[in-house]
């Protein structure tokens, strides 16, 4: 099965659907799966973790910003420390870069790496190869919460193929296509750009 953020048997129990009930694991395991590829696709990135190190060559134009500590690279999400940053200034010959730290300083245990600091220098507009586990280290918690409540919207609306959910007094409950809940979850991990 695909990198898929919350489980089947969370989504059961969200459900009040009893674990040993199979009868729809399919068209939930599908809702599951279609959630998660939603939310990466409003983020703009994946909440997974390559399972091996492996390089990257990143150029450093456009992606240096200036602050207080020195030149912060952006660099794409990295699960696990780097073990290697090289420079080149023609892609043929590398030099192995040191004092360098990883940030945001203020990053949880379960928050990717976005961007590396040289120590009392700067990103030279050159080259770099970076190697690294890209990805997240873990799953974070409001993404997995947005998973449950996207892929539970998704699994109801099997039930209402024209969008009604229902019949009140005043006439049809109509299925919103927008839900504030699962934004105000997603929106902090929304990269710029794709927002």
């Amino acid at each position: 099965m695909a990198n898929e953020y919350a489980t089947l048997a969370s989504l059961k129990r969200a459900r009040k659907i009893p674990l040993s009930d199979t009868a729809d694991d399919d068209a939930m395991r599908d809702a599951l799966e279609q959630a998660s590829r939603a939310i990466d696709d409003r983020c703009g990135r994946a909440f997974s973790l390559d399972p091996v190190a492996s390089a990257r060559i990143l150029r450093a134009r456009g992606r240096v910003v200036a602050d207080d500590d020195g030149d912060r690279l952006l660099v794409p999400d990295i699960g696990v420390e780097p073990t290697l940053i090289e420079a080149s200034g023609d892609r043929a010959s590398w030099t192995t870069i040191t004092g360098w730290f990883t940030g945001p300083d203020d990053r949880g245990a379960e928050q990717a790496i976005t961007d590396i600091t040289r120590d009392r220098s700067t990103w030279s507009d050159r080259w770099y190869r970076i190697t690294a586990q890209w990805g997240w280290p873990a799953v974070p918690k409001p993404i997995i919460n947005a998973a449950l409540l996207l892929a539970n919207r998704r699994f109801v609306r099997l039930d209402s193929p024209e969008g009604v959910s229902g019949w009140a007094q005043e006439g049809a409950i109509r299925v919103s296509r927008f839900d504030p809940d699962i934004e105000d979850l997603v929106s902090p991990y929304v990269l710029p750009g794709f927002a």
